[in-house]
């Protein structure tokens, strides 16, 4: 019951906001940077209140201790990767810079991407992985939790099987591993910030088959779909899913040695080791 509450409880917030946000971001990009910070702070407040009023303890995952810390990690992490990502492509001829873009697009991207990252982050790492893992353990919940998320995006404009299987394993391992590693929100929040705020407002490209953006830079991509990704874009190229299946195992190594890892076993058992590990 409390699984359904506490999704529901985000859900709403994200469908509102998520609507206001893609209601005036053509109109009016610097409303949407409001919007989408907006968002996210209600987010955030929402979850912190309804789990408080759920599970009758501090809500350690989104706490301030470390959040400033957090979140500048994983935002250099995210665009250091999805970065990576863009000049092996390049490399190859298939990515090419045009011109200068908008700062007014890419500061409506960042508001878009800021609400997209952390109110995706709260349902599906801060809500359905972390009640999951109480009952199933570390790596079962990873694996439903990750398909689903990839299942998510399968409602994208261009979105696809390969493209939504992508997803499941780079978001749904990497961002997956940063929170157990750290017990925190506040990385893989970053992360997935760093990553499509990259891809739209740096770099110009298609994020998760949603179509093309204008950010920073003009840009053209072409060759073949299997390299670039497609239409789906470049979390579609195997680059992206190189370096995020390899960040995700340096994030399991780290929780492993932290003693971070939640075996399968009796539930109680299970429920008092993710207690332990949230403090």
């Amino acid at each position: 019951m409390r699984l359904v509450r506490q999704l529901v409880a985000v859900a709403v917030v994200t469908a509102i906001g998520g609507r206001t946000v893609a209601a005036v971001q053509e109109g009016s990009p610097w409303l949407t940077l409001v919007l989408g910070v907006t968002t996210s702070v209600l987010a955030l407040l929402v979850y912190r209140w309804v789990v408080r009023r759920t599970e009758h303890r501090a809500v350690t995952e989104v706490g301030r201790k470390g959040a400033a810390a957090g979140l500048g990690l994983g935002t250099l992490l995210g665009l250091g990767l999805f970065g990576a990502v863009i000049a092996n492509i390049a490399f190859l001829g298939y990515y090419e810079v045009t011109g200068r873009g908008s700062l007014s697009g890419a500061a409506g991207l960042l508001g878009l991407m800021a609400a997209a990252a952390v109110t995706e982050e709260l349902l599906f790492r801060g809500v359905l992985f972390r009640v999951l893992e109480e009952r199933m353990g570390t790596w079962t919940a990873m694996a439903l939790s990750g398909v689903l998320f990839g299942a998510f995006h399968l409602a994208n404009p261009d979105a696809d099987l390969y493209g939504a299987l992508a997803i499941a394993v780079e978001a749904g391992g990497m961002l997956t591993a940063a929170y157990v590693a750290t017990r925190r929100l506040w990385v893989p929040i970053g992360v997935h910030f760093g990553w499509n705020f990259a891809a739209s407002g740096l770099f110009s490209t298609e994020v998760s088959g949603n179509g093309s953006t204008h950010g920073l830079l003009e840009s053209v991509t072409s060759g073949p779909a299997f390299v670039t990704g497609g239409a789906f874009g470049p979390e579609g190229s195997p680059y992206a899913l190189l370096f995020c299946a390899l960040t995700a195992v340096v994030f399991l190594l780290v929780a492993r040695r932290r003693g971070r890892l939640v075996p399968r076993r009796g539930r109680t058992e299970r429920v008092a080791a993710v207690a332990t590990l949230s403090r």
